[in-house]
């Protein structure tokens, strides 16, 4: 009975946290939009930090193992420097991701058949490299569309069953569709992101009663927080925005998934509202402040990410959503991103809160790159706000 209690009381304040929230930003009359140098700048600073460090692109990483640096970490940040490339054309970006490219014959992690998201997401970059150069060059498609073309002739559709998987497979599929203009790779991206959303985990890996995604079948109920609240992972969560918000800039309007793919976006983003911290960051258990609560940059980087996009792409009441996303990139700007462009309080690879903590402003963690990432894709739609 006291945990039913608290757990009311909680869902309680949180429901006047969204009114008085969404109450003060629908009046106020202005924003102060984020200076477009400065978030250059910072964009910057940080890319720079990461590339004199890393000036081999193809240089394996060392860790618990070695990993190939085509792995997911770094497909996340050369996603992120393509966007900082389309807002910022400069060579020296486009000449770092066509080495990484190069240096791994424009492969998968893994080689071209692999199944797992994570070894696919490289040919992210590698379509928006092919695009970039007026597709003159077959052999940066050749083998992302094998790979999704070997998905697609399996039949099978259960491979996403972690939600950061989406945003690894999700882009791959949309991009190739709009690229060839073949309708099966978006029939294929609907049918793999249903089995996530509907039937892993039992019901789905979609809690549509809080409009939040539990990471995998490992957190859906019975599973509680410390708290007595469902399992909602930050950076999980982040995912699947940045996912749906790359789905959304692909997928025709025709199709017939786009606006089931746009009111999860929109119902998403209406969940993080209420349970922003005081200081701009969430949480990296959004329903649980008190496990490990405190700044957490990747996740509310993904979500700065998502906001900024859908104001520059008018899905979203800009009124709601401009002073959230402003209030997150400042805080980003000012507690995470360092003078020499080291990024503080960074969440290290994991699946939950407790992953890679405790957290500060100068630890490092495990993998720097993809955290970059999250910070460059946030950059590249801030720096578009008008």
């Amino acid at each position: 009975m006291k945990r039913l209690l608290t757990t009311g009381f909680f869902a309680m304040i949180i429901a006047g946290m969204t009114s008085c929230s969404v109450q003060k930003q629908n009046t106020a009359t202005s924003v102060n939009l984020p200076d477009k140098k400065e978030v250059l700048e910072v964009a910057e600073r940080a890319n720079h930090y990461f590339m004199n460090k890393w000036p081999d692109a193809g240089k394996e990483i060392v860790g618990k193992k070695v990993w190939p640096s085509n792995l997911w970490t770094r497909a996340v940040y050369y996603e992120g420097l393509m966007a900082l490339y389309k807002i910022h054309p400069k060579k020296e970006y486009y000449d770092y991701a066509l080495d990484w490219s190069q240096k791994h014959n424009w492969d998968m992690m893994r080689g071209t058949f692999t199944r797992n998201a994570d070894n696919q997401a490289c040919g992210q970059t590698y379509l928006d490299l092919y695009e970039i150069d007026g597709k003159k060059h077959p052999e940066r498609i050749k083998y992302v569309k094998m790979s999704m073309d070997s998905m697609i002739a399996s039949g099978k559709s259960d491979d996403w069953w972690w939600i950061d998987a989406l945003q690894m497979g999700m882009p791959i599929f949309t991009k190739l569709g709009r690229i060839t203009g073949d309708k099966k790779y978006f029939d294929k991206n609907y049918e793999m992101y249903a089995f996530t959303k509907y039937k892993h985990g039992g019901n789905g890996l979609y809690n549509p009663k809080d409009k939040l995604w539990w990471r995998d079948k490992s957190f859906v109920p019975p599973y509680k927080e410390p708290n007595g609240e469902d399992c909602y992972w930050s950076r999980g969560n982040g995912w699947v925005i940045a996912a749906l918000a790359r789905t959304l800039q692909d997928t025709p309007k025709s199709d017939p998934h786009y606006q089931e793919y746009l009111q999860d976006y929109k119902d998403l983003l209406s969940a993080l509202v209420p349970i922003q911290r005081e200081d701009g960051f969430w949480n990296v258990s959004l329903h649980d402040p008190t496990n490990f609560g405190g700044k957490e940059m990747t996740g509310t980087a993904l979500f700065v990410y998502g906001m900024a996009y859908g104001i520059n792409n008018n899905l979203i009441d800009k009124k709601t959503y401009l002073p959230v996303l402003t209030k997150a990139w400042t805080a980003i700007v000012k507690d995470s991103v360092q003078p020499n462009g080291f990024l503080g309080w960074v969440q290290g690879t994991g699946k939950e809160p407790k992953d890679g903590q405790p957290l500060s402003v100068n630890k490092e963690p495990d993998f720097e790159d993809y955290g970059l990432g999250c910070l460059l894709l946030a950059a590249s739609e801030v720096y578009q706000l008008k």
